[in-house]
């Protein structure tokens, strides 16, 4: 079947922080128009993956992702839901204990949100959780995360020795935590990579049956290779159209905004939206010398094959 519609792999429109409702729901709309069909919302700690669950279940064609991000790796209250085997973190669980139930009410308390690309609210089928199952250590997690519905992968996960003061042993840990979970759940993964190839591969390498994307990748040639080598896939955004990018081939791209940042040319300057997908399209096929017709049926291709929607 021939795809003609794009996906943004990767974005953070759930996040108020940075988009009002009117924008959300203005950017949904011009997503459409600009056939971006499929969105993926991006968890980056606990909250925000939670709040990515309730955005995603309001809208057709939105998904979402679990996610600690490797800057919160330093700090208990973010990461001892994961890292529960820390005896000396146990008094320090999150400070707000999440349920099934809260992150099903969730949903229920923005149920009067305007609904985009003609959705229905959706409901799991599958059976819930009981309501006090606590969700403070990684089993309760686990098993909450496999009843949810349009939760297509762990991230965004990875390593980032970009600011000084990074505690690269923490950041590990954190990762291969979330690295077992993928596994578990049998989910594929979306890294975030900063200045920090050379301590990823060995970590990968100790779970050999994960596949997932490096998003937003700036890494070498050497650093690519050793990306495709393990059949990862590489995610490929606004930097695109005003930096040196290192690309692998069409059939191991996949396309994301990052919304709402890195913004593409000819639109810097302003807030990134799902939409400029169809802008990273166009700059792709120029650079590629291949028609956008291809360009849009591939990636789109392979987002689908590789986050099974």
């Amino acid at each position: 079947m021939k795809n003609d519609y794009l996906i943004d792999t990767h974005c953070h429109l759930h996040d108020l922080a940075w988009f009002t409702p009117a924008q959300q729901a203005d950017f949904l709309v011009q997503a459409h128009q600009s056939k971006v069909q499929e969105i993926i919302c991006i968890g980056t700690n606990h909250q925000d993956s939670l709040q990515a669950d309730a955005f995603a279940a309001l809208h057709t064609g939105v998904y979402w992702t679990y996610g600690i991000h490797p800057e919160f790796a330093s700090r208990p209250d973010q990461t001892s839901i994961i890292l529960d085997s820390r005896a000396e973190n146990s008094s320090k669980l999150l400070t707000n204990q999440y349920t099934c139930a809260t992150m099903e009410v969730r949903n229920e308390e923005n149920a009067s949100l305007p609904q985009y690309f003609d959705g229905e609210k959706t409901t799991s089928e599958s059976k819930k959780l009981p309501q006090n199952t606590i969700l403070q250590d990684y089993e309760g997690l686990k098993r909450c995360l496999a009843q949810k519905t349009r939760l297509i992968a762990i991230g965004e996960i990875g390593l980032d020795y970009h600011y000084e003061g990074y505690d690269a042993a923490a950041q590990i840990c954190l990762l291969e935590h979330l690295l077992q979970l993928a596994v578990d759940l049998g989910l594929p993964v979306t890294l975030h990579i900063r200045n920090a190839f050379a301590d990823v591969w060995p970590v990968l390498d100790n779970f050999p049956s994960l596949k997932g994307v490096i998003h937003s990748f700036t890494g070498s040639k050497k650093d690519l290779k050793q990306a495709l080598s393990r059949d990862f896939y590489i995610g490929v955004n606004g930097l695109i159209t005003y930096n040196t990018i290192s690309l692998p081939p069409l059939e191991k791209i996949v396309l994301e905004t990052d919304a709402p940042f890195l913004t593409p040319v000819p639109f810097r300057g302003t807030i990134n939206m799902p939409g400029y997908v169809s802008v990273i399209a166009a700059y792709l096929s120029n650079k590629l010398g291949e028609a956008e017709e291809i360009i849009v049926e591939q990636t789109t291709k392979n987002a689908r094959e590789l986050f099974k929607i």
